[in-house]
């Protein structure tokens, strides 16, 4: 058993906005930026993911096409306030995550959609439960 898996990071650790953070700040070229008074990451100067309000969910990049077929299959999970309806970006909440895992995947494809060419051609995913 790893340290991490000691302290709680194991499959099936619920994820919190330090997981985020740590996850977010793991991708390759990401900054952290207050704006907005809330938490933002970066990778190029391009926006991918937001941590608003009280931290109990936070803001991915999600083509428009896919994100009504992503609601719809998981409302419970994903949703789009009212004032960013007409965004290309959708919100998680992270009480309804099954684990590290997802959240993972949910950050590195926003992340991916924001990073330039040269940062994708050797980009591996980081371990979800590193610390």
């Amino acid at each position: 058993m790893t340290a991490g898996h000691r302290r709680g990071h194991g499959p099936g650790h619920r994820p919190g906005p330090d997981d985020v953070r740590r996850l977010a700040l793991a991708l390759p070229e990401t900054k952290e930026v207050e704006a907005w008074a809330m938490p933002t990451f970066r990778v190029a100067g391009k926006m991918f993911l937001t941590m608003p309000d009280d931290q109990s969910s936070f803001a991915v990049r999600c083509p428009r096409l896919e994100r009504g077929e992503l609601i719809a299959a998981e409302p419970e999970k994903f949703w789009v306030p009212p004032h960013e309806a007409g965004s290309n970006w959708v919100r998680a909440r992270l009480a309804a995550l099954e684990d590290m895992t997802e959240l993972r995947d949910i950050v590195v494809d926003s992340w991916q959609q924001a990073a330039p060419p040269r940062l994708l051609e050797t980009f591996a995913a980081p371990d979800p439960y590193a610390e």
